[in-house]
């Protein structure tokens, strides 16, 4: 089991229900109403015993908890996966970077089970971080299934903790490229606009300035046309789908997008592609920039909106 505790990090928690705290530290993984599930399945204990959803926190509480879906994996045989091929960009001891092609789930999830990325980690490099459980080994950080593009993998705890700061700190940047919708009259921004889970559909996220967390998103107007905008934009903080929610925001959705694009251009998904990330390595400290270079896909797009 993973473990929390109740200290000056997670204050603002004391006196908060249990199922309410898990569904707000975990928003961007867990949904509130799996997480009260697992709670009802004695898989979150409070200072080593099984709670309530209603159970209330005190300070120094120190919750454990298993998010993770054995049963689901322990079924798969990932020999008989028909599993796509990965570009690894950089690969050594510690940590590789890689080039997801669009399309591929990054790991197992709720109605999402196999042909992951995890999958191919797992048949590619003989060793991987578990820091986050069997389930998501080696996966520091994350980008949706329809964007394409650079992740770090994590090869040891070591090199996961040291990456897994960065992240929090906001010393590693990640950069993207998107198409959007209409034409942005500002050259460079910066959108600050906390993000939470959307309360009237728990599968999409919005803006939500009382209880969302800290969101905030910089872009640079790469290229104007007609009725569309090429940006790149580089994040700030990691919240899922921010990119996503933050420019159908400010009215420029990414075009493609089914979820938050209304009467979106057929793409096969988003166009939006993370083509760039720069990181402190883990052992030699070297500050280190990776670049994948826009696919095909992304091409075309360019050449079908002009």
């Amino acid at each position: 089991m993973n473990k929390i505790i109740i200290n000056e990090d997670y204050i603002k928690y004391v006196g908060t229900r249990v199922d309410k705290a898990l569904s707000e530290i975990f928003i961007e993984e867990q949904s509130r109403s799996r997480i009260v599930s697992l709670i009802n399945e004695n898989m979150v204990l409070i200072n080593q015993k099984p709670c309530k959803t209603s159970t209330k926190l005190k300070f120094n509480d120190e919750i454990e908890y298993d998010f993770s879906e054995k049963s689901v994996v322990s079924q798969l045989d990932f020999s008989k996966l028909d599993l796509p091929e990965i570009d690894v960009i950089y690969e050594d001891d510690s940590l590789a970077i890689i080039n997801k092609p669009r399309g591929l789930v990054v790991h197992p999830g709720s109605g999402h089970h196999e042909d992951t990325l995890v999958d191919i980690l797992k048949e590619k490099f003989d060793t991987l971080s578990d820091l986050n459980g069997e389930f998501r080994p080696g996966i520091v950080h994350r980008i949706d299934k329809d964007t394409s593009g650079l992740l770090v993998i994590a090869k040891t705890n070591e090199a996961h903790r040291f990456l897994a700061e960065q992240l929090k700190d906001h010393t590693m940047h990640r950069e993207y490229f998107a198409i959007v919708r209409g034409n942005i009259g500002e050259h460079d921004g910066k959108i600050i606009a906390p993000i939470g889970r959307d309360k009237k559909d728990r599968t999409r996220m919005a803006v939500d300035v009382k209880e969302g967390k800290e969101a905030i998103t910089f872009f640079h107007v790469e290229q104007r046309f007609k009725k569309h905008t090429f940006v790149s934009l580089k994040l700030l903080t990691g919240r899922t789908h921010q990119i996503r929610v933050h420019m159908a925001f400010i009215g420029h959705p990414v075009e493609g997008d089914s979820v938050y694009c209304r009467n979106c251009m057929d793409f096969n998904g988003q166009l939006l592609h993370a083509y760039r990330i720069t990181l402190m390595h883990p052992t030699t400290k070297e500050t280190m920039s990776f670049e994948a270079k826009m696919p095909p896909y992304f091409e075309e797009a360019l050449l079908t909106i002009k």
